[in-house]
């Protein structure tokens, strides 16, 4: 327990130490978003009864919540071949399930900031949507796919060059394809049978749902349950993989 604690600590010194950085950075992208395409464009393109930029918003929710909780990856990363601290971890009293489950928290508070800032963006647009417990729990559930997936791959890659390319091609096609900008229903069936396989589909889709009053879809909640404890898994394999 000491050992989670001190691990997530660790995260959460360089992220006060980094804050005013990293809050510019996770605006900057979410405001250009809703400048573009739903400012610009929320009167052209109607969802029903709703704006373009009420559709967009839950969607920019899900993809921060991936890219911020995926972005722990760099971090680890970047501490594993460059600052050796990995290696400390190594040699203390620490054990693999406290560091994967420290370092996935980390990951998953870093993508819940990110998410607060969108929605705090979103204000002036006029768009205020129903956070309620469910909304929230789709949000936590995708943190943890994506920390627990970030974990895993960043004690899989062996340079930081290939963790750039990870994020390239897994990560940002992902982002985009991933119901963020569109509805997948209006794709063809075998593309959205396709897309269906995609964590952040199913993220999408319940954080859609439940911030528009809607009522979400079970089976998104349990998908993205169950990727999130394979990944998990995954990442806890990978820990003992690299240690032996």
């Amino acid at each position: 327990m000491h050992g989670f604690v001190a691990v997530y600590l660790r995260e959460m010194l360089i992220l006060k130490y980094r804050f005013k950085r990293q809050l510019a950075g996770m605006a900057i992208s979410p405001l250009l978003y809703l400048i573009t395409f739903g400012y610009a464009m929320g009167d052209l393109i109607r969802f029903g009864e709703q704006s373009y930029l009420h559709f967009l918003l839950p969607g920019l929710v899900a993809m921060a919540s991936m890219t911020q909780a995926f972005a722990i990856a760099t971090d680890i990363n970047v501490a594993r071949f460059y600052w050796n601290i990995f290696e400390e971890f190594q040699t203390s009293p620490i054990s693999n399930l406290s560091y994967v489950a420290g370092e996935t928290l980390a990951g998953m508070t870093r993508a819940l900031l990110g998410v607060l800032v969108i929605l705090v963006l979103a204000l002036p647009f006029g768009v205020v949507l129903c956070y309620g417990p469910l909304f929230w729990l789709a949000v936590l559930l995708n943190c943890f796919v994506f920390a627990s997936l970030a974990v895993a791959m960043a004690m899989l890659v062996k340079s930081h060059a290939d963790q750039s390319l990870l994020t390239n091609f897994i990560i940002t096609p992902m982002a985009f394809l991933g119901g963020t900008f569109f509805p997948v229903d209006k794709l063809p069936a075998w593309i959205q049978a396709a897309l269906h396989c995609l964590p952040l589909t199913h993220a999408s889709s319940a954080i859609r749902a439940s911030s528009l009053g809607q009522q979400p879809r079970l089976i998104d909640y349990l998908v993205l349950l169950g990727i999130g404890l394979v990944f998990f898994w995954l990442a806890l394999h990978s820990v003992n993989r690299a240690r032996d």
